[in-house]
């Protein structure tokens, strides 16, 4: 049982990648062997659309054929039994690095038939931990949900399922009176800190426990 965990922000100690370590040591409670990668250590740029994936008996049918810093991790995820991704939302999405990466892992396995099937080889569950500096209620006035929904909703067909964690209103420096932030009330984003972060931490843990524990939903998908 192998669950592999992608960090898509720069900060290798901030609130995703405490977050995404959570899930795994809820996965390595259960015996799973677990992999957390930064994606902003990795030298790689998103698709080319080159369409070697699609070429009829090319090489490279089924998998990206641009080779770059990204190629290890892609093949990595041919052979994990849950994946989890996670990033901080910039402009009401991703970063760019991840989406760069979502690009590169999922578009080879669509297949561009009548039901756009999958070549990936068995089902999965697919996990995805979001964190923002906006509060709940804005996150949704501001339509972010529908954007990332649509994401974690075409991942879960190529995948198997797909489940979201959104942590909001997040602590974002560690002196605030260093920037000009002030739509951010420093006072409550410590509070928030102490008193909810904990407990999106804990739901980060299950989601691991739970993925562990589920595994591959059926070791042998056929598109």
């Amino acid at each position: 049982m192998r669950i592999l965990a992608i960090n898509g922000s720069p900060r290798k100690n901030g609130n995703t990648a405490t977050l995404l370590s959570k899930a795994l040591e809820g996965a390595n409670s259960q015996g799973t062997e677990t992999e957390l990668i930064h994606l902003y250590e990795l030298n790689y740029k998103g698709c080319i659309s080159c369409f070697s994936c699609k070429l009829k008996n090319g090489k490279s049918y089924g998998k990206c054929a641009l080779k770059d810093g990204l190629t290890p991790v892609l093949e990595k995820v041919e052979n994990v039994d849950a994946l989890i991704l996670g990033s901080p939302i910039y402009f009401g999405n991703v970063t760019g690095a991840m989406r760069s990466f979502i690009e590169r892992m999922a578009f080879p396995y669509i297949i561009y038939d009548e039901n756009y099937s999958s070549l990936f080889k068995k089902k999965i569950p697919l996990g995805f931990i979001y964190t923002m500096n906006l509060d709940e209620n804005t996150m949704k006035e501001w339509g972010y949900v529908p954007v990332l929904k649509a994401t974690e909703t075409q991942l879960g067909r190529i995948f198997g399922t797909s489940e979201a964690l959104y942590v909001t209103d997040t602590y974002q420096f560690n002196d605030y009176s260093k920037y000009i932030v002030t739509a951010f009330d420093e006072a409550h984003k410590a509070k928030r800190r102490k008193e909810e972060f904990p407990k999106d931490c804990e739901k980060a843990f299950e989601m691991g426990i739970k993925f562990a524990t589920n595994g591959a939903i059926d070791s042998k998908r056929n598109p």
